[in-house]
């Protein structure tokens, strides 16, 4: 750790899709994607301290993985040997404080990632965004869009990231169900249903409307594979929609759902109804491109 006295705080944004299509099978296994990111104010919050001794992930929060297959483990041992360190990583501690739910389709892992990136960057010296970006893109697919955020196309993978216009402020409320969903469940099912020859009807695919208007027509082709697994999930955009969503969707491979709102007072009023039978339900609002530089570039914390 270079010349850092006080730790270093880090904020790990979640996302939410809203519009994920999958456009086939590639020849390695992998689906090929054309989704909608869009970055929200729920947030990890990563803090960086000096510690004589291995590199170190702690979190208090249960499923939270502290050996190497931790994300931000990854992170800093491939960071560290594309920067030409010999060995392990070592002599830091990072403490996260986890906020984004597990399993939701929120994107918590990569986004914790793409923060122990630009940390890490930080405190061994420098590194340009373009070695970020490619070892971001080594860890997860969506890795390269927690190095940037606001609303952005991802292609391929969802590596492939492509700036769109900002999508207007809306708070966000966000239901987490009582059963996550893992990606390579998501993907797994999806395949599933189309060998069964299972489809679903696409009438508001290809609408003649201009971005961001189309937001507001969101279509997740992992929903319904999820859904015919989880029903719950339906039961859930409905409320949405009933207390005045003008959207609501699955994010993601699930198993969270969330609802776009015009308004902070429509959006909080349905919290609490919503957080019952063991699902857990958040306030928060998307952040534009800008705001979300700002917000996740590594801070020194505070004495």
């Amino acid at each position: 750790m270079t010349r850092q006295r006080r730790p270093l705080v880090t904020r790990a944004h979640a996302k939410v899709n809203l519009d994920l299509r999958v456009l086939g099978t590639r020849s390695d296994g992998f689906h090929e994607l054309r989704t909608v990111f869009q970055a929200i104010e729920l947030h990890d919050t990563l803090t960086w301290s000096a510690r004589t001794g291995p590199f170190t992930v702690k979190c208090r929060l249960p499923g939270v993985p502290l050996d190497e297959t931790n994300l931000v483990s990854q992170a800093a041992s491939r960071l560290w040997t594309a920067l030409g360190r010999p060995g392990q990583p070592r002599d830091i501690v990072v403490n996260i404080e986890k906020r984004i739910p597990l399993q939701a389709g929120l994107g918590g892992g990569s986004a914790d990632a793409a923060a122990a990136l630009l940390a890490l960057a930080r405190l061994w010296g420098g590194a340009p965004i373009t070695l970020l970006r490619e070892v971001g893109t080594s860890i997860g697919a969506d890795v390269s869009f927690f190095l940037s955020g606001g609303t952005a196309l991802g292609l391929g993978l969802g590596e492939e990231i492509y700036p769109l216009v900002d999508l207007p402020a809306h708070w966000i409320v966000i239901v987490r169900p009582p059963f996550g969903v893992s990606t390579a469940e998501a993907y797994s099912w999806y395949d599933d249903d189309r060998a069964a020859g299972l489809k679903e009807p696409r009438e508001l695919q290809q609408l003649p409307v201009p971005w961001p208007t189309r937001a507001a027509q969101m279509i997740n082709d992992l929903e319904p594979p999820v859904v015919r697994r989880h029903p719950e999930i339906t039961g859930l955009k409905m409320a949405l929609r009933e207390a005045g969503a003008v959207a609501a969707a699955m994010s993601g491979s699930g198993s969270a759902v969330f609802g776009l709102f015009r308004s902070r007072a429509a959006a909080a009023r349905v919290v609490k109804p919503l957080s019952k039978g063991g699902s857990r339900a958040m306030l928060t609002r998307t952040i534009t491109r800008a705001e979300y530089e700002r917000r996740a570039r590594p801070v020194a914390k505070k004495p």
